[in-house]
């Protein structure tokens, strides 16, 4: 996951490939909390991992239910069935309305029937999401809950005992979030003395989930009858019992964001996105048919579905997407790559999701340069033409993140393509912490597209430290052009090639799974870092070396570490032979005292003995030798920027690198 303020995605081309969902959020933290009031023991197989099912998770725990987690990755959750393990407690629940909501329920009918003390916060944004009407409904059925900041909004204080009105019917509104009712029909099973009927004022917006809920509470032993989609009655009796396995499918809403990429990019071959099809019980997966309805081609199985592009451009639509609302929000970013104008009506529910997502849309949407007209419960979006490079603000929000990563196709539609900057790029923890990994497996970019930062100097002048250290923070890839001919000529020893043979060498090396991070070098997925370090290890790339075919091997094996999101690469000739049109190019020199001392404190820090003297004249006769050699001599390319780190520490030298780099980008100015 990316870890950093911002990512720049550079202009995106074509997609291909296959995709593995993460599971649904929606179901995962409802299996969990119906798993958690259960009796016995539930088996919870592909369970998301995201940071709204860690909070529930710790809710359950600290509630008393017993997590276990097994190999292959099977959740066993031991729930209290019915019975509250602790009588007191603090819960913090982030952001997640999924887990804030149906806790909130629970515990405030578990407190009213056992007795207890609950506090139920979040996070800053979760304490302006309106909870009134749940509130309401639970105040009228007799529990005590105080709202300790707004009336109507979270953190919540729930105390008890106190005495239950199941009489009459449970009456809440189904026009602000479907999450309401869903909370009630999980919770009110848990005092079902006689049948309880809830009642759902104005129109339910979201009816899939509310089918999801229906079809796991049928799954835990509980058979609601429902009467249209106005009344639910829960049968006298009713009682959690584990089901013993419960699967979880792949998440449909984060499905949308593939099945857009397969509209808009996947030319020659289709995008395969497995753990959702056409028997999938989640609402979202209808996002298929407007995807359709704009021009893709989508074939389904009962766990897949394959996507290409169709039509091109896009059509334009107008679709009430009450029946998608979390998915709805791709089809505003697809909008760009239609024909004509698209209308989605029936959102009004975006305004009280993590932000207000019907504003945050098209303010996002207008920083590209879109034309868009917003309305209480519709938003309008235009074709775009005239592409702006733009700094995405997220809202802390994991759909807004995930959507406009599919504006970096701008280069299908434009001749002037641009980046597209996503800040806060982690926030998709909430859902999908891989996604932008798993977008950059699918996706190709021209190379020329791809930027690359160059950072070249002597022998110790620290420019391993600031690219690892750079990259790091861009969020790049990182090439280490000195490892690699120590890497080949240690993959070629240990598959028993002849190092003095050069053809057999260089298929070795052009073979290399190389990866650098954190200052270490992995080969196919090994550390090999100490031991490119050892005297025999210097001593076989000094004789691969010497090959003309192994060193054309390692330059395309350089060249083909040039991908998205962006590269640093750090040696000798990175900015003057290897990457000569790299967006920035570093010379990073530093004084051969200086070097020298670094060294020596390195060495000494290793328990080997050492002489400053000897190493800063060593250090010198390299220099005097890099300069001077016939192939790829060391000197700054005419463009590079020096940089004298003799007097700076390594975080001095990134931060100004850093400085030099953003100058360069076109996000400078966006605010």
């Amino acid at each position: 996951m990316y870890k950093i303020p911002f990512l720049d995605l550079p202009p995106l081309r074509a997609a291909a490939g296959t995709v593995r969902l993460p599971g649904s959020k929606s179901i995962s933290n409802r299996v969990l909390l119906l798993a958690g009031l259960s009796e016995g023991t539930t088996a919870v197989h592909d369970l998301l991992d995201s940071d709204d099912t860690a909070v529930m998770l710790t809710a359950l725990r600290t509630l008393g239910c017993v997590i276990e987690q097994q190999s292959k990755g099977v959740l066993r959750v031991t729930g209290v069935g019915a019975k509250l393990g602790t009588q007191a407690a603090k819960l913090f629940l982030g952001n997640a309305g999924t887990a804030m909501r149906p806790l909130t329920a629970a515990l405030a009918l578990l407190t009213a029937t056992q007795g207890g003390d609950f506090e139920l916060s979040g996070v800053p944004r979760m304490h302006e999401r309106p909870i009134g009407d749940l509130v309401d409904a639970l105040r009228a059925l007799g529990c005590e809950i105080a709202c300790l900041g707004n009336e109507g909004y979270p953190p919540l204080k729930l105390t008890g005992p106190s005495a239950l009105k199941l009489d009459a019917p449970v009456k809440v509104r189904g026009d602000v979030s479907s999450q309401f009712l869903t909370a009630l029909l999980m919770a009110l099973p848990l005092v079902a003395e006689r049948d309880i009927t809830i009642e759902v004022i104005g129109e339910l917006i979201s009816k899939p989930y509310i089918q999801i809920t229906l079809t796991l509470l049928e799954r835990f032993g509980i058979q609601v009858r429902r009467e249209g989609w106005e009344r639910f009655v829960i049968p006298a009796g009713s009682r959690y019992r584990s089901p013993g396995d419960v699967h979880v499918e792949g998440d449909a809403s984060s499905a949308s964001y593939f099945v857009a990429l397969g509209a808009i990019a996947a030319v020659d071959r289709p995008l395969r996105i497995e753990g959702v099809g056409s028997e999938s019980m989640q609402g979202d997966v209808r996002f298929v048919e407007a995807a359709q309805q704009m021009g893709a081609e989508v074939k389904a199985g009962p766990n897949w579905l394959e996507v290409r592009r169709g039509a091109w451009p896009l059509k334009g639509i107008t679709l009430d997407c009450n029946h998608i609302p979390d998915a709805a929000m791709t089809l505003a970013v697809m909008a760009l790559y239609a024909d004509g104008p698209t209308t989605l009506t029936n959102i009004a529910s975006w305004r009280v999701k993590e932000t207000d997502r019907l504003a945050a849309m098209a303010i996002e949407l207008r920083k590209l340069g879109a034309t868009v007209e917003e309305g209480p419960d519709w938003l309008r979006v235009e074709p775009l033409q005239a592409w702006q490079p733009a700094s995405i603000h997220t809202y802390d929000d994991h759909r807004v993140a995930m959507c406009f990563s599919l504006a970096a196709f701008n280069g299908l539609v434009t001749e002037h393509p641009v980046p597209v900057r996503i800040e806060d790029p982690a926030c998709v923890a909430k859902t999908f912490p891989e996604y932008f990994e798993t977008l950059f497996d699918l996706v190709s970019a021209s190379v020329s597209d791809i930027p690359v930062l160059t950072i070249d100097g002597p022998t110790a002048s620290g420019k391993g430290t600031l690219a690892d250290e750079v990259a790091h923070k861009l969020g790049y890839a990182v090439l280490d052009s000195g490892a690699l001919y120590r890497a080949a000529g240690l993959a070629a020893s240990r598959a028993g090639v002849d190092l003095d043979d050069g053809n057999a060498v260089a298929t070795i090396a052009r073979a290399m799974d190389l990866r650098f991070a954190q200052g270490r070098v992995f080969l196919a997925g090994e550390d090999i870092s100490d031991e490119l370090r050892l005297e025999t290890s210097g001593q076989n790339a000094s004789r691969v070396a010497a090959h003309p075919p192994v060193r054309r091997a390692l330059n395309q094996l350089q060249l083909d570490f040039r991908r998205a999101p962006g590269l640093v690469a750090d040696g000798r000739d990175m900015g003057t032979d290897v990457f000569p049109d790299a967006q920035l190019k570093v010379f990073l020199t530093a004084s051969a005292a200086t070097r020298a001392e670094r060294r020596h404190k390195q060495l000494i820090s290793k328990g080997i003995s050492a002489n400053i003297e000897s190493l800063r004249a060593d250090l010198e006769a390299r220099d005097a030798r890099d300069k001077t050699r016939s192939a790829s001599p060391l000197h700054p390319a005419q463009d590079a920027l020096m940089l004298d780190n003799s007097a700076q520490t390594i975080e001095q030298s990134v931060d100004l690198v850093l400085d030099w780099w953003q100058k360069r980008r076109p996000f400078a100015e966006q605010r």
